[in-house]
């Protein structure tokens, strides 16, 4: 069965109807290039740039010279919110040696990115995004000096199969009230430097993630619905009490991680695999109850089950399941959401596959009151215009799309790797493709 990415939108059409994944198409794109109210800010159009991680910050954890020419491009490109990639609050939660790490020391840098990409916005498009900051932990994908250093909420035989992490490495009730300080510090400072924003972060299997499938972790942290969300509710409770009234305090949250329970956060109890959206829309609620008003939304483990987070053409296995299929999970998925709890502005994932049909598909959706906003990740690399070509032409570019190769994870779970993308950013990212697989 066909697995490219779709560059007309009959193909995308025959595939839908074949596969009957039911995902709605919208001519007019219209509504994608309409403002969105967040408190007192305004989203001035419907794309988002999602958090996509270029591993090519200084070893100090400030952004260097690919990660300010990735930013200048996604400024550029006209996506009304930027959501900025992840930024590690503690030292020992950073997943490379190079990632992006905030604190006091070096505040300034981060002001001078944050206000680059809003001028270079404002010239080239008229208008200044808004832009929110990641504020992360890696957890049991901590790897601050480039060798693994997990710090995990409870031992996964999935993950770990048969040489289990060792016990020393299950981080105690105390550490994780330090890493809730560190959230909330991790938001004050975010404001400080300008950001619009700050994301809990809580998706794809790190710390807070972790936490929420944490059913057999004992203590203050696991076990009960309100324990495992506790890390989450908290910070986020933290950095709305600590921040200005119309600073934006929010998450890029996992509801479905795509393993069975008791591993598995939004999946039912009885070992499948079937979507559960009982908890995540419980969850959404009590977020929603402390002034959460807006949340990213995403499923799967980009580490261990990709195909669900961001359907590939080609990637590092085969599956069952066709990507489209993977599309119509999280978007169907995401209007679940929504329908439960209809006053979160909700943010979708996985539109890159669609290719040229993604921002029809989209705006099919944000017309039903689906979700709010279209978020792109791995089409930010590889055509970071692709906002403005939305709203000038009303399409994509069928030369310019993402080709959902997995090149780019290639690079990034390569050590030193700096990812990008190697088809349509060919000068840097073509050569340090080439030298990684001599």
């Amino acid at each position: 069965m066909e697995r490219k990415v779709y560059n007309t939108v009959e193909s995308f059409k025959a595939q839908n109807t074949l596969l009957s994944t039911a995902l709605p198409f919208e001519e007019d794109v219209s509504i994608l290039n309409t403002p969105l109210n967040i408190g007192s800010k305004v989203i001035p159009n419907r794309l988002v740039c999602q958090p996509m991680e270029g591993c090519d910050g200084t070893s100090d954890g400030i952004p260097d010279v690919l990660t300010k020419r990735r930013y200048r491009r996604f400024a550029e490109g006209g996506a009304g919110l930027i959501w900025f990639e992840a930024t590690a609050v503690m030292k020992e939660g950073r997943a490379n040696p190079r990632q992006l790490y905030i604190c006091e020391d070096n505040l300034d840098s981060y002001k001078r990115c944050v206000s680059e990409i809003k001028e270079l916005c404002l010239k080239k498009n008229g208008y200044e995004p808004v832009v929110i900051m990641q504020a992360t932990h890696s957890g049991r994908y901590s790897k601050p000096e480039g060798v693994p250093a997990p710090l995990i909420a409870y031992n996964n035989p999935i993950f770990e199969k048969d040489s289990p992490i060792s016990a020393d490495r299950i981080v105690t009730d105390d550490y994780l009230d330090r890493v809730g300080e560190a959230l909330v510090s991790g938001a004050s400072l975010a404001e400080k430097a300008g950001f619009d924003g700050v994301d809990i972060k809580c998706c794809h299997r790190y710390l807070n993630s972790e936490l929420l499938s944490a059913y057999i972790r004992d203590g203050r942290y696991g076990g009960s619905f309100e324990n495992r969300t506790r890390l989450l509710r908290e910070s986020l409770r933290g950095a709305i009490e600590n921040c200005s009234s119309d600073f934006i305090v929010t998450s890029r949250l996992n509801v479905y991680d795509g393993f069975p329970y008791p591993y598995g956060f939004g999946v039912k109890d009885d070992g499948s695999l079937e979507f559960d959206s009982t908890e995540p829309v419980k969850l959404i609620k009590e977020l929603s109850s402390l002034g959460v008003e807006l949340l990213d939304i995403t499923m799967g483990n980009p580490y261990f089950n990709p195909h669900v987070n961001r359907p590939f053409a080609t990637g590092g296995y085969d599956t069952d399941e066709h990507p489209l299929e993977g599309v119509a999970r999280m978007l169907h998925g995401i209007a679940e959401l929504k329908k439960n709890v209809p006053e979160m502005k909700l943010i979708a994932s996985a539109l890159t596959y669609l290719g040229v049909a993604a921002p029809h598909v989209a705006s099919a959706f944000i017309n039903n009151s689906s979700f709010d906003l279209a978020g792109f990740g791995r089409m930010t690399f590889a055509y970071p215009d692709f906002a403005s070509d939305i709203i000038k032409n009303g399409r994509l570019e069928k030369n310019k799309i993402c080709l959902c190769c997995s090149k780019c994870t290639h690079i990034m779970r390569t050590p030193g790797g700096t990812p990008g993308c190697v088809i349509r950013d060919r000068d840097p990212y073509a050569e340090l493709y080439k030298q990684i697989n001599k």
